[in-house]
């Protein structure tokens, strides 16, 4: 049960950093409205990731946390914020997703 709560609070890291851009691309009442989101989702993670790390190791949980938001904010930026796919960048990409199954094959939880 706790992997799944990590996974969902790298997803909720996802999603601050998606706040963090899209406040970036506005203005006005609706800039103030990602950040709020940003706080939402930052609280969310925050908290989940927290709860995980008191049954799996904090070095593994931590890695996982931070790998699946770096994989998914790329992943963001790429489909959403159309930043460059270049094939070195998916490359890396591939070698972080399976650095990330990695760690949860070799943990004890």
């Amino acid at each position: 049960m706790n992997w799944i709560i990590l996974i969902i609070a790298g997803l909720f890291e996802v999603a601050f950093a998606f706040c963090l851009g899209k406040a970036k691309e506005t203005t006005g009442n609706d800039m103030y409205l990602w950040y709020v989101g940003f706080l939402i989702a930052l609280t969310i993670s925050m908290t989940l990731l927290i709860k995980a790390s008191q049954t799996l190791p904090i070095g593994t949980a931590y890695a996982v946390w931070t790998g699946i938001g770096a994989v998914g904010t790329v992943l963001v930026g790429i489909f959403i914020f159309k930043e460059p796919a270049s094939f070195l960048r998916i490359l890396f990409l591939t070698t972080l997703i399976a650095s990330i199954v990695g760690l949860k094959a070799v943990s004890s939880h």
